[in-house]
């Protein structure tokens, strides 16, 4: 009976630990990964003290060896927090890389004093470690998936994930309005965990009109780490070189659905700006690909949004050798040929129940519209020009 009463109470004293120790709610996943450069983020129920250990994939055991330890810093201050973002730099450019995120709950912090409490981290004893790639220089091919306008279905997401093939593709971009609107942390982390993917492959985010909406919505960048610091941003993989736009709100800025506190007008006009010296750069002109990717379309829509965009971006955009635009935000498929309602380049408006699958090489990119059913409904091949 004794041994029962001790048994009883050391399961009831296990069961309490478990609950009150710390948790990783959403991630890990992949931002802004580079040749040598990726960022790692997560988050946790409770501040913690974080850091990544990497490994190269060489067949040793994690635990061979003590792993580099990477974290994230501010002024030269650890940064505890919640939310994790961890530039972990000198990797080899196009190799494997393993991986575990730890965080160490931080229970009081004082000027001369930190009390610890309990840790988390990714499994690397009963699992093999969390992998990704490095992409190379030298890479001749690019292969993504691309998905706008889910608006927090995670029935429909699942759906078009389905051709999503672990090491088949280098990235995923999810075009906007993958919300509904920001309105609280929580509503944000239901979607992110959604994207099982990203502690392996990572994904490329283009804001959507819908993901400015919400008390929330200032918070947006902390989410995501771009070359830029911003929404707007570019990247190279294989012989593309991406540039993603931010399309902004669509109605007017005084609409009375904004409430005196949109100003897309003038953030459309700032990316103009920042959009003609990236075109005139070497590294967009030595590219043999170029790829727009932009939520909301600055054709076949007679909105505020898409015809300022229009104004400001195609005169600039219609000079650098855009050989594909992709959009979203009409919720229907729309596809213009290149010449179409002033754009010299095709544009691809997705629906929200389909998606794309894109394969670049040195020779063209071809695109796979399918359904919800995984059957295709378009195919498009751009050769080099």
């Amino acid at each position: 009976m004794k041994k029962s009463l001790l048994l009883s109470a050391a399961f009831m004293a296990l069961a309490a630990y478990d609950a009150s120790a710390i948790k990783i709610i959403a991630g890990p996943y992949l931002q802004n990964v580079t040749p040598e450069e990726a960022t790692v983020m997560w988050v946790t129920d409770v501040p913690a003290l974080s850091w990544v250990e990497t490994a190269p994939d060489d067949g040793l055991h994690f635990y061979a060896t003590d792993r580099p330890k990477h974290y994230a810093t501010v002024m030269g201050r650890a940064d505890i927090s919640r939310l994790h973002k961890v530039r972990v730099k000198g990797l080899t450019p196009g190799a494997a890389i393993r991986y575990r995120v730890v965080s160490t709950e931080v229970l009081d912090e004082q000027p001369y004093f930190v009390s610890y409490g309990d840790h988390v981290s990714t499994d690397v004893y009963r699992k093999k470690p969390l992998r990704f790639r490095t992409p190379a220089p030298e890479d001749d091919t690019a292969r993504f998936l691309v998905l706008n306008d889910i608006h927090e279905d995670s029935v429909r997401m699942a759906q078009l994930m389905a051709p999503f093939k672990p090491g088949h593709h280098d990235f995923v971009v999810f075009n906007g309005d993958m919300v509904n609107f920001m309105n609280s942390e929580e509503q944000f982390l239901r979607c992110l965990q959604k994207a099982t993917f990203a502690s392996e492959t990572p994904f490329y985010m283009a804001r959507g009109n819908h993901e400015s909406r919400g008390n929330f919505a200032k918070r947006y960048m902390d989410f995501f780490d771009t070359p830029t610091g911003q929404p707007y941003y570019t990247f190279r993989r294989g012989p593309v070189m991406f540039v993603v736009l931010d399309g902004g709100e669509d109605k007017p800025d005084d609409d009375i659905e904004y409430y005196g506190t949109c100003f897309s007008d003038d953030y459309r006009r700032e990316q103009a700006e920042w959009l003609k010296e990236v075109l005139a750069s070497e590294e967009y002109r030595a590219a043999p690909f170029h790829v727009v990717i932009t939520h909301v379309p600055p054709v076949g829509d007679t909105w505020h949004g898409p015809l300022h965009a229009r104004e400001l971006f195609l005169p600039i955009l219609n000079e650098a050798n855009v050989d594909l635009m992709i959009c979203g935000h009409l919720h229907q498929y729309v596809y213009n040929k290149s010449g179409t309602d002033g754009a010299a380049f095709p544009v691809l408006i997705n629906s929200n129940k389909e998606a794309l699958e894109v394969e670049a090489t040195l020779e063209n990119i071809k695109v796979r519209v399918y359904g919800l059913d995984g059957s295709d409904t378009h195919t498009y091949t751009y050769p080099r020009r």
